[in-house]
């Protein structure tokens, strides 16, 4: 067992001991999991500069990593829910129990409707990135670093407003410090007007580091301009080990004894993990490696949840990985993307994302869920289709994959918020109000019953070529641009084939900037007269309309770039409230008031869309009630604009 030692710091009943339905009182475990990995394993061969790492007498790479473990008391379902922090937050509760965001789960409000509890599952979390700062309940993992390398390390930033310094990391993520500040030549600074411009590089002299931690700009850096700063650091973490931290934890808490400091020893009998945006790439990332193994050769997890990753992964395996960045000219951005095999008839490179699993008798059943923002960006359609375009490419039979239409990244909220949370950004249309979350509670309980009782869940839903809901985005603007206000994007995003050098597979990263080369065919899904999505699983919110949900949002033109996209958000746009209304607006969209006879009628109708997607497994028959009081929420919304 990687784990060594259990280091419980803090442990303290849940909401006092309140109860959580017929699953009972809960309790919160904290503290830190000290880890020893075994660098000479086949299964650790993948993890990047491991082989260099130091070693304790025992030959092996130490590690620790923060933890936290809200548990049953009474055992609940003996079921594990492993939540990845996305960039040190935990968001499992957010996600399935429409909780209000914290890193310390401790108020009514941080358990939302109870969904996690209720079913019994334990939730666990583990510091996995050694570049998150520990503040804000924040967790993080120590990683040792191999002395005396030094490389060139990509930093990328758009900012929103004009400023004279930004920091070399995304956001308040920890920077590899710049080791030669002064080097006039060993350093470049580009700049590119969208993302499908050409990058120029700025002279040395009007830019400088003021310190080993950021990068500063004569006159300031623009909103809405990309920059790219490119530098030389030292010592590299062994960000790889991120990896074995989520993998050996989970089976810490799956098999080990009571004996060796396990808190959930003998409660566990099934073992899920999942992961949102970027930790859900990180998840896609671990499959490609095959790191689900652990050292005693046994398979850690039963089910995996890549939720809202596209198709892409990230730096998590590499020398100098910045596993918060999130790039779209990153090692992350490589080929493969389909679970099966397919072949790159521009470069002749083959492959599969799940190529380790191909040959296992009982791979873990996998979901890959994603929204339309993923589409729109323009990678989310390569999970399912071949890179020309051409064809559809059928999962394996283990593997589920679910687009939620009309979607953005994270559930929508009404009213929606003026900015994104996350990074400030302003949307030219009002932020997309379509909550996912129940779709998300659905799917869970859909894949627990594949694994524990063999049943299986609904067929894959996704845009597809065969029966024309796989389009270019292009196709859709006669539809969208009709609607009044609305901006057609400029550039609708395409990936494109990156060269990093010939070592990438072994995380070494030589050709900095990257070669560039072809785009890929990238695709969304079509849209129906009103100009919402047709494909996938549609929400209520699509199924019984007040408006036009894209998943896709222009920025905000005092921000830059107003022709870009938003990378996360999508848009509400209403319909008019009446046809006078939509007469003098010239909206070709009927309006409310020619769709339905009253707020009445409207939940009626959403009742009964509801109670068919409960046929259909789509919805969970708990959350019926909830679905339409929220419909008279965003009808009061809408008609109150």
């Amino acid at each position: 067992m990687a784990v060594v030692r259990c280091e419980v710091t803090r442990r303290v009943p849940v909401l006092g001991g309140a109860a959580f339905g017929s699953a009972g009182p809960y309790e919160k475990i904290e503290g830190v999991l000290h880890l020893a990995v075994d660098p000479g394993l086949r299964v650790h061969e993948p993890i990047a500069d491991l082989a260099l790492a130091p070693r304790n007498a025992r030959g092996l790479v130490e590690s620790s990593a923060d933890f936290e473990v809200l548990r049953p008391l009474g055992g609940g379902r003996r079921r594990l829910l492993l939540d990845v922090p996305n960039r040190g937050r935990k968001i499992a509760l957010g996600m399935f129990n429409s909780a209000a965001r914290s890193n310390d789960p401790s108020a009514r409000e941080d358990f939302g409707n109870g969904f996690l509890m209720r079913h019994g599952y334990t939730v666990a979390w583990v510091g996995w990135q050694p570049d998150v700062p520990r503040r804000d309940g924040m967790m993080a993992l120590d990683v040792p670093r191999i002395a005396g390398v030094s490389e060139r390390v990509r930093c990328e930033f758009r900012p929103n407003s004009r400023v004279a310094v930004l920091p070399l990391a995304d956001r308040y993520h920890i920077p590899h410090p710049v080791a030669r500040p002064d080097d006039p030549g060993d350093a470049e600074l580009h700049v590119r007007d969208h993302a499908d411009a050409p990058a120029v590089p700025l002279p040395r002299g009007a830019w400088r580091f003021p310190d080993a931690s950021s990068v500063a700009l004569d006159g300031g850096f623009e909103p809405g301009r990309i920059y790219e700063c490119y530098y030389r650091a030292q010592d590299p973490p062994v960000v790889g080990l991120g990896f074995t931290a989520v993998r050996d934890v989970a089976g810490f808490l799956r098999w080990a004894g009571a004996g060796e400091g396990n808190p959930c020893a003998g409660t566990i009998e099934r073992a899920y993990v999942f992961g949102v945006s970027q930790s859900g790439r990180f998840l896609r990332h671990l499959l490609y490696l095959g790191l689900d193994e652990d050292e005693a050769g046994r398979f850690v997890w039963d089910a995996v949840v890549p939720h809202v990753a596209g198709a892409r992964r990230g730096e998590f395996n590499c020398r100098f990985g910045q596993p918060s960045l999130n790039a779209v000219h990153a090692v992350g951005s490589l080929f493969p993307f389909t679970d099966d095999e397919q072949t790159d008839p521009l470069t002749g490179q083959r492959g599969a994302l799940l190529r380790r699993l191909a040959n296992r008798a009982t791979p873990p059943r996998i979901f890959t869920i994603n929204t339309a923002a993923e589409y729109w960006r323009g990678d989310g359609s390569l999970v399912h289709t071949d890179v020309t375009g051409a064809r559809d490419v059928t999962p394996p039979p283990y593997v589920r994959q679910y687009f939620f239409a009309g979607t953005q990244h994270t559930p929508g909220a009404i009213p929606p918020p003026a900015a994104d949370p996350n990074t400030g950004g302003r949307g030219l249309h009002p932020f997309s109000v379509v909550d996912y979350a129940p779709l998300l509670r659905a799917a869970l309980v859909n894949l627990d019953r594949w694994v524990s009782e063999g049943v299986e869940p609904p067929p894959s839903a996704v845009p597809r070529l065969a029966d024309g809901t796989a389009v270019a985005p292009e196709s859709t603007r006669d539809v969208l641009a009709r609607i009044p206000g609305l901006r057609f994007p400029d550039h609708p995003a395409r990936p494109v084939r990156l060269d990093f050098g010939a070592q990438v597979e072994r995380g070494i990263v030589s050709e900095l900037p990257p070669k560039l080369g072809a785009p890929y065919v990238s695709l969304v899904s079509a849209v129906d007269a009103d100009g919402n999505d047709r494909a996938g699983i549609r929400p209520f919110e699509l199924r019984v309309p007040l408006g036009t949900f894209p998943g896709w949002n222009p920025r905000h033109p005092e921000q830059g770039a107003p022709g870009d996209l938003m990378s996360m958000m999508g848009s509400t746009l209403p319909f008019a409230r009446t046809a006078a209304d939509r007469s003098r607006s010239g909206d070709p969209r009927p309006s409310i008031e020619e769709r339905y006879r009253g707020r009445e009628d409207y939940q009626a109708r959403v009742r009964r869309e509801a109670e068919a997607m409960v046929a259909a497994r789509q919805l969970l028959a708990e959350d019926v009630d909830a679905v339409v009081e929220r419909a008279g929420a965003l009808w009061d919304f809408v008609c109150a604009r």
